[in-house]
């Protein structure tokens, strides 16, 4: 699958859940990011035969919180989502340090070759930032708008992933394996 429509399919049901809250409502646009989530995860596994963990995992949540905003008509679901998500997430990272684990690593070592203290140190941080996500879901969907949550949902916690992702580049860089001359990384 080319990135481009990776992408599109990642981003898509959350940027028609945007579109539709700024057109409709909270219910409706729950129903378009679920309805989007079911055919963006359709069509990965169409195309790739495959759905990636990481969007099977968010997709199974669109789907849960948002069935239960629908079905309960309460949008207390979908406003917790990001918290329970990011808290998760946390807790299998740092669950995973201390059973001597790198999840992380399990995930991206295809992406990215890297020490174990590399990965250890990536690993704590993204922990403690998918707390921090958290945290900021909570202050925002508690203290703000309906509409104001919604922006921030898409217009800041992905600008914020993304810059704390670049972040962590110096940690990889100084971290990385280096590729042997046959092309694979040593042991």
């Amino acid at each position: 699958m080319n990135h481009l429509t990776k992408m599109a399919l990642e981003m898509g049901p959350l940027i028609l859940f945007f579109a539709a809250n700024a057109t409709t409502n909270l219910m409706t646009a729950t129903a378009v990011f679920v309805a989007a989530t079911v055919i963006a995860l359709s069509v990965s596994y169409a195309i790739a035969r495959t759905i990636p963990i990481m969007p099977l995992i968010g997709g199974a949540f669109v789907i849960v919180f948002g069935g239960l905003t629908l079905y309960l008509d309460d949008d207390l679901f979908i406003k917790i989502k990001p918290t329970i998500v990011n808290l998760l997430f946390a807790a299998i990272l740092f669950g995973g340090l201390m059973a001597g684990k790198l999840f992380l690593k399990l995930v991206l070592e295809s992406a990215f070759k890297a020490t174990d203290e590399g990965w250890r140190i990536l690993t704590w941080r993204w922990a403690i930032f998918f707390v921090v996500l958290a945290v900021i879901n909570e202050v925002v969907w508690r203290n703000f708008s309906t509409d104001t949550w919604v922006a921030f949902k898409v217009w800041g916690i992905m600008p914020l992933t993304m810059l704390f992702g670049m972040a962590q580049v110096p940690v990889l860089m100084k971290h990385q394996l280096e590729e042997e001359e046959g092309g694979s990384a040593p042991s």
